[in-house]
């Protein structure tokens, strides 16, 4: 409640006399909160609530810019109290794409979202953003044993096990050091997109950084609330990847290795999702994460069965969930 009053407080500072109403507009799994200001005399302005002691603020107010100049529909940054925590910005609506979208209307979503993603990433630059270097990666990666494995199955890797997830976490960054990196925006994904004019708005950047070229497709398309079946992500993905190459983005010259180093990418990533979500919830008592849990556990499966080297991945995931090998592993 302390917080929700000084977001009145300062709302009364910055339009004294004006009558006003604010209702919650969304919280996300940190402990930002927004709260969406309506006027009585019309208009409406979203309010980002970020306490200094758990959260900066400067990150989105940084990147909310380099969006803008790069020509994405991103919040504008009306007001600021840095000290405090607080941002008042542009609101982008309520439509979230992850409410929008269904069959009849997911190819033109997912052709604007891909428009705005190549916009964001002709802008890149380097030593703008962080670097999503293999320290950071690797940082993520741990995130699957220390939360997933350890405190929501409740179980200790055996020397062998780890030596195998050593393994893998190695293949991984491999596979994704090479790519050519540009702007990423780190959660690209439907429930970050908003339907709007023009479309798509865009929210949760303030984790930005400079990495891998797929890391942004493979959210959009491999995302945590919704599944689609494969020829039809191939179909979006390789859309994407004949507009990126006529942008001029580095890209692979082959679609077969844009599509490799796709689900490469997004098994780190993942991976690095099983962990936050049960991070999420054994650290900040969020449980409504955790039932997403098999989704991605479906992601992880899908990629370490298509490529021999992921084998030894499958079966350590079966000996954690205590199946039955499957059939067919190389070593």
């Amino acid at each position: 409640m302390q917080r929700l009053e000084l977001v009145h407080r300062w709302l009364a500072d910055l339009f004294p006399g004006r009558a006003l109403s604010v209702a919650p507009a969304s919280a996300d799994a940190s402990f930002r909160r927004y709260f969406r200001a309506t006027f009585a005399d019309g208009g409406t302005r979203v309010v980002m609530d970020a306490p200094p002691e758990h959260e900066d603020c400067r990150p989105f107010v940084k990147v909310a810019g380099l969006l803008h100049d790069a020509g994405v529909h991103a919040p504008q940054v009306l007001a600021q109290d840095l000290d405090r925590g607080l941002l008042l910005l542009t609101d982008l609506g309520a439509l979230t794409y992850l409410d929008a979208l269904d069959d009849s209307n997911a190819d033109a979503l997912f052709g604007d979202a891909t428009d705005t993603l190549i916009r964001w990433q002709r802008s890149s630059r380097a030593g703008v953003l962080p670097a999503y270097d293999d320290a950071l990666l690797r940082r993520e990666l741990d995130l699957f044993p220390d939360w997933y494995v350890a405190r929501h199955l409740g179980q200790t890797l055996t020397a062998t096990q780890r030596e195998v997830l050593e393994g893998m976490f190695a293949l991984i960054l491999g596979a994704v050091r090479g790519q050519p990196a540009v702007f990423v925006h780190r959660d690209f994904m439907p429930r970050n997109l908003m339907v709007c004019e023009p479309n798509p708005g865009v929210l949760d950047f303030q984790d930005a950084v400079y990495g891998p070229i797929t890391y942004d497709v493979a959210s959009l398309f491999r995302d945590a609330f919704v599944s689609w079946g494969e020829a039809r992500t191939l179909d979006w993905v390789a859309r994407y990847w004949e507009k990126a190459k006529r942008a001029g983005l580095p890209v692979a010259a082959d679609f077969g290795e844009f599509w490799r180093d796709l689900e490469w990418m997004g098994l780190q990533r993942h991976l690095k999702v099983l962990g936050i979500f049960a991070r999420i919830n054994y650290r900040d008592g969020k449980p409504k994460y955790l039932a997403d849990t098999p989704r991605f556990l479906a992601y992880v499966r899908h990629v370490a069965a298509r490529y021999a080297a992921l084998a030894p991945l499958l079966r350590l995931l079966d000996e954690l969930e205590r199946r039955t090998p499957q059939a067919g592993y190389t070593f």
